[in-house]
């Protein structure tokens, strides 16, 4: 009867806990506030020359860094293989020789895509 008694009363104070919790918790969820119906978040017209202007500036600045990239990492060494040519003479035709130094000269000179001829000419349109 003894441990009968012991059981009952560890219940009853585990109880009491828990229903202790619960009005403390309970009390302080009636205490929140609905959010205003009136009135939502609007957002600030789009000044557009201003985004234009934020879009050009940081095109530039990303597209910089490749205008100026070395392409030939061996550049002005022993071991490029841009350094050598080839020359082709059209016979009897009055056209002047066509050759691969015009595209891997400045390539091999250390230079980046803005020496090349007609790619340099196109990058120029391009801010940065």
């Amino acid at each position: 009867m003894v441990a009968k008694s012991m059981v009952s009363m560890k219940s009853g104070a585990g109880l009491a806990a828990a229903l202790g919790a619960a009005m403390l918790l309970g009390a302080g969820a009636g205490t929140a506030h609905a959010a205003p119906a009136e009135g939502g978040a609007s957002l600030a017209k789009t000044d557009l020359a201003q985004a234009l202007g934020g879009t050009t500036t940081g095109l530039g600045y990303g597209i910089a860094p490749v205008k100026d990239l070395r392409v030939d990492p061996w550049a002005n060494s022993s071991a490029d293989v841009l350094n050598n040519g080839a020359t082709v003479q059209p016979e009897d035709t009055g056209l002047a020789p066509v050759s691969t130094s015009t595209l891997t000269g400045p390539l091999s000179a250390g230079g980046g895509p803005r020496d090349l001829p007609v790619v340099g000419q196109l990058l120029g349109a391009l801010p940065g």
